[in-house]
């Protein structure tokens, strides 16, 4: 029987989160991008992974025109590259969810465009670690809606925010494509051979850095979070030429965990001489 999650999935999905689910005298089977010691700090931190789940989405980017001379948000291109990561993430809960799964820990974020001839059309991808909290998991531990929570956070940095008593809530994040002003003939001769600041890219780059974490920040206090972690802010200017750029911020929205004590410290371990 296919569970509501369950019912976008290709049936090799399917198959693949059914063996991993495992049947009758049958134990589960879990996989996972996690590295030993990874695993060994989640298993510490109260949790088991119960599989590698994927997401994906390719997407046709449509087409935004914007002023040569001016520096100016892309709002196609933004609303594009947010909306197709949107996806990529939740079809990898739905995996998650249909696992059981209390969280997916490890998020990564993918993105592959066709080639020159089909540079309107790219594959977004979100992978990570499906968890579940022992004994049985924790309905407390999804978001608001329900859903698995998501963290791109290491296993070590994982098995660190809950010994501090602190637990991840989301992965946030926010875009920005952001056209940069081509500089006019006698502003590229004025500047040549000088050390001098490039003003109209300053404030284009700034510009657009500020809306992507601004965004970012919203995102985290919409599911409550009481700070973020772990954030980054990458750019790329993918197929689009040097003077159209994507900043992303990313992060993972955490909380304090109620009433919870941080886990004692463990032994330090000296190696041995001689």
């Amino acid at each position: 029987m296919t569970t509501d999650s369950e019912q976008w999935m290709p049936p090799a999905a399917v198959q693949r989160l059914s063996a991993m689910r495992g049947s009758g005298p049958k134990p589960a089977l879990f996989t996972s991008d996690l590295s030993v010691n990874e695993f060994i700090l989640a298993k510490e931190a109260g949790f088991s992974p119960l599989g590698f789940v994927v997401g994906s989405s390719v997407y046709h980017v449509g087409l935004q025109v914007g002023r040569w001379s001016q520096s100016q948000e892309l709002t196609v291109l933004t609303q594009a590259m947010y909306q197709a990561r949107e996806l990529a993430m939740s079809r990898m809960e739905a995996e998650a969810d249909a696992l059981g799964a209390d969280g997916v820990i490890g998020v990564r974020l993918e993105i592959q465009f066709f080639g020159a001839e089909a540079g309107d059309m790219a594959e977004f991808l979100a992978l990570g670690t499906a968890v579940r909290a022992d004994p049985g998991g924790d309905p407390s531990l999804r978001t608001r809606t329900g859903k698995p929570f998501t963290s791109d956070l290491s296993g070590q940095d994982f098995w660190a925010l809950y010994q501090a008593g602190w637990r991840p809530l989301s992965l946030v994040l926010g875009t920005c494509v952001y056209h940069v002003a081509h500089q006019s003939l006698r502003q590229t001769m004025k500047n040549l051979g000088q050390n001098t600041e490039m003003p109209q890219y300053t404030a284009a780059v700034y510009d657009a850095r500020e809306l992507a974490l601004s965004r970012m920040q919203a995102e985290a206090a919409h599911v409550g979070a009481e700070g973020i972690v772990g954030v980054r802010v990458d750019r790329a200017s993918h197929v689009w030429g040097m003077h159209a750029i994507e900043f992303l911020a990313v992060g993972t929205a955490v909380g304090a965990v109620a009433g919870a004590e941080p886990m004692a410290k463990p032994a330090l371990v000296l190696p041995l001489q001689g």
